[in-house]
C-alpha cells in the first residue's frame, strides 16, 4: 500500500536536537508516519508575501500561516478514572487529605464497573488530544473491576489514536487477595496486551497502603518483566508519618529497600522528600512527575522546586484534574517564581523539565519524535503566531509565555491528524458523549445512595 504524503507548509517546526530546541520556518512533508523532509523558507519572505498567507489548505495540505509547530505533549500521571468525579454528591468531611481519600476517591474506585471505566477513558482521550497530549502514564483504580479491566483501558485508547503506558493501582487496603489479583492484572497485561503502541507498568498506590509482602512481590515482577513501578509517593504528610512510625523508614526508603527505585520508576507528587529521600531518588535515576493543580486542590502542600537534584528526572502530570499539560507547566513556571526563584533559574527548570520528559518517555518508546527527518510524525501545530522574532536563544520565553497560553489548532500523532483546526477528525466526540453522560449519571446515583 502506497504511504499518504502530507504537507504543512509555512509553520515554525521546532526540532528537537539533544537538549537544545532549534525553530526552523519552513514545510514538513509526511510519507505515512514519517517526517521525510523539512523544508527551510525564508520568513521574511513570507510575512511580506501575500500569496503565502492567503494560500488555503487543500486535501493532505495545510497551510499553517506562520504558527508554532512542536512536540506533542505527554502526560506523565493521569487518572482516567476520574474523570466522572465532577459534580458527584459527596458525604462526609474533607477537611484533609485522607478525608479527601476516604470519602471520595477510595468510595468512587469501588463503584466503577467496566461500563463507566470505557466512559471516563473516552472522555480522558478527547480532553488529551484536544489540549495536544498525545501520549498518557495513566494510573487506573477500580478493586471491583479488575480482571481484563487494562485490554478494556488499551482498546478504548488505541480508538483515539493516541499512546499510553497503563497499569493498575495495587493495594492492601482491601485485604492481600485484592492486592495479588491487581498485581496479577497488570502482569497479565504487560505479557499479551502490549506493543510499541501500548506499555504497561506495575501500579502501586502510595507506600502507606502497601505491606512488605506486596512491595517484596512487586519486586519480583520488576525484575522478571523488566519494567518498573508507578505510584504515588511523599503525597501527604500523614504518609511520611505513618512510615516512619509503622516501618521505622522512610516511604522513599522503604522503595530503595525492595529495590523499586530504577530509572523508569515514576513517583508521582514527591512533594514531602526529605534530603536523603532525594539522594536515594538521585542515586537511581527515578523520576517524579509534579501535578501543581492537584496539590493545591488537595491543600496538600507544595515541594520547594528548587531544592530537586538535577540527577533527578522531573516531569509535567495532571493527576486526573483535567487533560491539560500546558497548564501544568505554566503553574510550575509560576509556583517556582513565587517560591522566589529567580527568572533564569525558572527558565533553566523549565528547560530542563522538557528535555527530561522526552528523555524519559524515550526509554519506553525508543521511536519517539525529535522532528527531525526520518522521525515519527507526531506534533502539535499551536494557535500561537510569534510576534516577535523566534529564535533558539529566546524560544523558552515563548514557550512559556506565548505558547502554553495558546490552544492546540491541529493535532498530528503517527502521520494521522487527529485534530485539525481544533475540530476532531480521527472520532466524532457526539458518538460518545451521550453514553459518557449515562454512564455519569449511573455513577452519580450510585453516589446519591452512599449518603443515605
Amino acid at each position: 500500500m502506497t504511504a499518504t504524503h502530507k504537507i504543512f507548509k509555512n509553520a515554525w517546526i521546532c526540532q528537537r536536537e539533544k537538549r537544545r530546541i532549534k525553530p526552523v520556518f519552513g514545510d514538513i512533508y509526511l510519507s505515512g508516519e514519517i517526517v521525510r523532509r523539512v523544508i527551510p523558507k525564508d520568513f521574511n519572505a513570507f510575512s511580506q508575501s501575500q500569496v503565502d498567507k492567503s494560500e488555503q489548505s487543500m486535501k493532505n495540505q495545510w497551510n499553517m500561516a506562520g504558527r508554532v509547530l512542536t512536540l506533542p505533549l505527554i502526560n506523565f500521571h493521569d487518572h482516567f478514572y476520574s474523570r466522572l468525579a465532577k459534580g458527584l454528591p459527596v458525604t462526609g468531611p474533607q477537611h484533609h487529605f485522607l478525608q479527601i481519600l476516604e470519602n471520595l476517591w477510595w468510595k468512587l474506585d469501588q463503584e466503577l464497573d467496566e461500563d463507566m471505566i470505557r466512559a471516563a477513558v473516552h472522555l480522558s482521550a478527547l480532553e488529551s488530544v484536544r489540549n495536544g497530549v498525545t501520549t498518557i502514564f495513566d494510573h487506573h483504580a477500580s478493586p471491583h473491576a479488575t480482571r481484563g479491566i487494562l485490554k478494556i483501558i488499551s482498546d478504548t485508547v488505541r480508538l483515539h489514536g493516541l499512546r499510553a503506558v497503563l497499569c493498575l493501582e495495587t493495594s492492601d487496603r482491601h485485604g492481600i487477595d485484592r492486592a495479588k489479583e491487581s498485581l496479577l492484572e497488570n502482569r497479565q497485561f504487560i505479557e499479551n496486551d502490549t506493543d510499541n503502541q501500548i506499555l504497561g507498568m506495575l501500579g502501586l498506590h502510595a507506600p502507606f497502603t502497601l505491606s512488605d509482602d506486596t512491595l517484596i512481590t512487586t519486586a519480583g515482577m520488576v525484575k522478571y518483566l523488566s519494567t518498573a513501578i508507578h505510584i504515588h509517593l511523599a503525597e501527604d504528610k500523614h504518609e511520611m508519618e505513618y512510615s516512619l512510625k509503622n516501618f521505622g523508614l522512610t516511604a522513599t526508603e522503604r522503595l530503595d529497600k525492595f529495590s523499586l527505585l530504577t530509572p523508569k520508576t515514576i513517583l508521582g507528587h514527591g512533594i514531602y522528600l526529605n534530603q536523603h529521600d532525594y539522594q536515594l531518588i538521585a542515586q537511581h535515576h527515578s523520576a517524579i512527575a509534579y501535578n501543581p493543580d492537584s496539590n493545591m486542590n488537595n491543600a496538600v502542600g507544595l515541594p520547594e522546586y528548587g531544592r530537586v537534584p538535577k540527577e533527578i528526572p522531573i516531569l509535567p502530570g495532571t493527576d486526573g484534574m483535567h487533560a491539560n499539560v500546558a497548564r501544568s507547566l505554566k503553574q510550575l513556571f509560576l509556583l517556582q517564581r513565587h517560591q522566589g526563584i529567580a527568572f533564569t533559574d525558572a527558565f533553566q527548570w523549565m528547560e530542563r523539565m522538557y528535555f527530561d520528559s522526552y528523555q524519559f518517555v524515550s526509554q519506553l518508546f525508543p521511536d519517539f519524535s525529535s522532528l527531525q527527518e526520518g522521525d515519527r510524525a507526531d506534533f502539535v501545530l499551536w494557535d500561537y503566531i510569534p510576534p516577535t522574532p523566534f529564535r533558539e536563544d529566546n524560544f523558552w520565553a515563548h514557550w512559556i509565555y506565548g505558547i502554553l497560553e495558546a490552544t492546540p489548532h491541529t493535532v498530528v500523532q503517527g502521520g494521522e491528524v487527529l485534530l485539525e483546526e481544533k475540530k476532531f477528525v480521527k472520532v466524532d466526540p457526539s458518538d460518545f458523549y451521550p453514553e459518557i453522560y449515562r454512564q455519569g449519571e449511573r455513577l452519580y446515583t450510585r453516589f446519591r445512595k452512599l449518603g443515605h
